[in-house]
């Protein structure tokens, strides 16, 4: 009887299970991984990215998981040695090899955007600027990853991804919603403009009201299933550097002597530069006339004037070429009236922090700030920062007037909207700048994977007929025994 009485009870709990509901059970998305080098006219530096392959929205929550400074100037100072531009990426390939499991290395999309060092390197010798790209595309092929390409971004991508990784980082696009436990867009999504300035270019880029009047200044992008129509600009040759080389070189085309008076380096401070070193840029351009004949040096004797460090500085702009249009800013160049918020990165970050301002002060106090900057003699600066680059420090005085001029006069900013621009260079844990939105965008060009599925039953009722079976043949067993 014991026996026909397990036998009776295993047969009602194959029953049960055929009962049981069979189900697809959703395993959790796997990581996927990016890595970009942004190789700039100064310096190049490596991220590496990560996101779930289910994406949201068909844009990947994408989050920093490395970043790495490469050693030494920007891949455009290797026009005569290009192996060299690919050798000095190693350090960081390395790295990253580091954080990404090696059994996804050989999956992970690998780019390498240059931009004005090599925009301006292109200018004047294609085929060297070819060369140097060619090479660092075979440092990057040498390692398991799947590279993508090596090319040099136009000064308005720069801008318009620089503007998706705020835009990304601040949760513009969309925000994790706890109750939901979802990703949801803000209903008044605070959308912010992007100022961007570097050694060779600086990027103007924001949602202006309404359309964009001119559509060669139009970027359009979709990102989490809405669309965005921006303005952005880029100057070349007005990048931190290269404005720095175009005033030495009109100071030195104003006066006839071999010492030169510069207004805007500090007082008791001198610097050599020869005439040749015009040469490595298009935008100080050797041949012209004004300069004197000859490779001679020159030393330009600091002067430590704040006002008259201005109006050298203005004359880098041509002003007059907008006319009486409100729209522009200067060279003639269309810019729709300024709307919202800004976040200003990179060097313009770098310069204010020097200031040591506080966020928020007044256009008035940073005027103050700049000009006791300016009045501080060399020996005073040298003593009071001596862990500070020797030769980044007496430059702070000439791009923190640049920069007042380049915000208030060319981008046309005033003394109630300067309050509208937040000088910063990180958001959350991640960097500012144009390789997150670069990597977030072609993030929608990767294909979101089907999240992989199981059959499986539902985990409670599989649990209770698994205790059945068990319950059933412990008391069949005692039956047996008895």
């Amino acid at each position: 009887r014991a026996i026909v009485g397990a036998l009776v009870a295993l047969s009602i709990t194959a029953l049960v299970l055929s009962l049981v509901k069979v189900e697809d059970v959703t395993l959790p998305p796997t990581v996927k991984y990016g890595m970009v080098f942004d190789a700039g006219s100064s310096h190049t530096s490596l991220f590496v990215y990560e996101w779930d392959s289910d994406k949201e929205n068909d844009t990947g929550v994408v989050s920093q998981t490395l970043s790495c400074d490469v050693q030494g100037q920007g891949i455009s100072s290797y026009v005569n040695d290009p192996p060299e531009a690919g050798n000095s990426l190693r350090e960081c390939l390395d790295k990253a090899l580091k954080v990404v499991p090696a059994a996804k290395q050989r999956d992970v999309p690998a780019y390498l955007g240059a931009t004005a060092g090599m925009r301006l390197l292109r200018e004047q010798n294609s085929s060297a600027a070819d060369q140097v790209l060619a090479e660092v595309a075979k440092t990057i092929q040498g390692y398991p990853v799947a590279f993508k390409g090596a090319r040099i971004l136009t000064g308005e991508e720069e801008g318009a991804y620089g503007w998706i990784t705020i835009n990304y980082l601040l949760d513009s696009f969309t925000k994790y919603s706890p109750k939901a436990h979802t990703w949801l867009r803000p209903e008044a999504a605070n959308i912010f403009g992007a100022l961007d300035l570097g050694g060779a270019s600086t990027q103007i880029t924001f949602m202006p009201e309404g359309s964009v009047m001119r559509q060669d200044e139009a970027s359009e992008f979709t990102l989490y299933g809405y669309n965005y129509s921006l303005y952005t600009h880029s100057y070349l040759c007005y990048g931190q550097n290269e404005m720095l080389q175009r005033l030495a070189k009109e100071l030195i085309v104003s006066s006839p002597s071999t010492r030169v008076h510069h207004p805007c380096y500090p007082k008791g401070y001198n610097e050599t530069v020869s005439l040749s070193s015009f040469g490595a840029s298009p935008c100080t351009d050797r041949s012209d006339p004004r300069l004197p004949p000859g490779d001679r040096n020159v030393t330009l004797e600091g002067g430590g004037n704040a006002s008259e460090c201005l109006a050298a500085l203005r004359k880098l702009f041509n002003f007059s070429a907008c006319g009486q249009s409100h729209d522009c800013t200067f060279d003639g160049v269309y810019q729709p009236p300024l709307r919202g918020q800004f976040i200003a990165f990179s060097a313009f970050y770098y310069n204010f922090q020097f200031l040591n301002l506080t966020e928020g002060q007044p256009l008035a106090v940073v005027r103050e700030a700049i000009e006791r900057l300016c009045s501080r003699s060399w020996e005073d600066l040298s003593s009071s920062y001596p862990k500070e680059n020797p030769k980044r420090l007496p430059k702070y005085c000439t791009n923190a007037n640049y920069i007042l001029i380049l915000l208030l006069d060319a981008y046309k900013f005033n003394e109630t909207s300067w309050n509208n621009i937040s000088f910063q260079m990180k958001a959350g844990s991640a960097d500012v700048g144009w390789t997150l939105g670069y990597m977030l965008n072609l993030t929608n060009r990767i294909p979101a994977e089907a999240p992989a599925r199981l059959k499986g039953h539902r985990p409670s009722l599989w649990a209770a007929a698994i205790t059945f079976i068990i319950l059933t043949l412990i008391l069949g067993l005692a039956a047996l025994l008895l």
